[in-house]
């Protein structure tokens, strides 16, 4: 299950976003005749994924050979460093690239722009997305005092132990959306719908550690499987289970990641729609636009809601044939 929900699905969902934001952003600069006049100024989307992609890289062989670890309270702090040390490498990286990739000027929509604003989009993105990481790393660790007042409330049963983590959850989620109100106001006045898609690009250019330290909770949890199937002893339980808690959190890191990029991806996908049919407004009182509106907001609910129901069956199916090979080995 773990390995279906924080690995399969968490990449197709992040490497999908990762496309679309790509492609978002080709259009729209498609309609540039500053940017679509030039091969590389074209691509500079695709550069700043590239950049994502080495910086991931070489992120990942400075952790394996300068972060080693003793005691399994490191593995998380060893993990989020990962994401910083990324975001920082990525920062310096892509102002290089923007330097020579993009004009001094162009027009976007026929809003007048500069390569450095351009530059400021991503750089918003990318350091609003190690925000939301650290804010949902620090929401459900058990380092840090929310998880633990969590753990206190049960002292008096299970109803104030669900009403306060649910209170936290909706508490939870303040910072990260204001980190993203303000990204996506900064991207559209120094960009126009351009920045829209930059700012997903910028988000999504150190997904491959996000995904990385968001797969290790999987991977943990599958080692304490192992050894308690071949029934080990208890202290090596003990070393998995405490992996497994800081897998946990980094798995939590990154779905936020990925709910975050798929709102930017989103406006990103909708500036893109907008640039192409050429729409300058649009009016939320129109008869046609409000039930669109409604119809809309419902369709997670209803996808979700197949999705989970055939999960169910599916589960039920093969608890059933578990069950009946134990009752009938032969």
């Amino acid at each position: 299950g773990d390995n279906v929900g924080d690995i399969a699905g968490m990449g197709s969902d992040l490497f999908g976003s990762f496309g679309e934001a790509s492609c978002a952003a080709l259009v729209i600069a498609a309609a540039s005749p500053q940017l679509s006049s030039n091969f590389t100024y074209m691509m500079y989307p695709l550069l700043v994924t590239a950049v994502g992609i080495v910086v991931c890289a070489i992120t990942a062989m400075l952790c394996a050979q300068n972060c080693g670890v003793t005691k399994a309270e490191e593995v998380e702090p060893v993990l989020k460093k990962q994401l910083l040390i990324s975001t920082v490498l990525a920062t310096v990286a892509l102002i290089l690239v923007t330097a020579v990739a993009l004009p001094e000027e162009f027009d976007v929509n026929d809003v007048h722009t500069t390569k450095w604003r351009a530059l400021v989009c991503v750089l918003f993105g990318l350091w609003s997305g190690l925000f939301i990481g650290y804010t949902t790393e620090y929401y459900t660790s058990s380092a840090y005092q929310p998880v633990k007042e969590v753990s206190e409330s049960c002292e008096t049963g299970a109803a104030t132990n669900i009403i306060y983590g649910l209170a936290l959850g909706y508490m939870s989620v303040l910072p990260p959306t204001i980190a993203m109100c303000v990204t996506v106001y900064i991207s559209y006045s120094m960009a126009n719908l351009y920045g829209y898609a930059l700012a997903a690009l910028g988000i999504l250019s150190t997904m491959a550690v996000g995904l990385t330290i968001d797969a290790y909770g999987p991977i943990s949890d599958n080692a304490g499987g192992f050894a308690e199937m071949a029934h080990m002893g208890p202290e090596i339980r003990d070393v998995t289970d405490a992996l497994d808690a800081a897998g946990n959190t980094t798995a939590a890191i990154g779905k936020g990641f990925a709910i975050a990029s798929a709102a930017f991806v989103g406006l990103a996908l909708y500036g893109a729609f907008v640039t192409r049919v050429g729409m300058t407004s649009v009016n939320i009182l129109d008869a046609r636009v409000m039930p669109g509106l409604l119809l809309g907001a419902m369709l997670p609910y209803w996808f979700s809601a197949m999705t989970m129901k055939s999960v169910g069956v599916a589960a039920m199916d093969m608890v059933n044939e578990i069950r009946r090979q134990f009752q009938d080995p032969a």
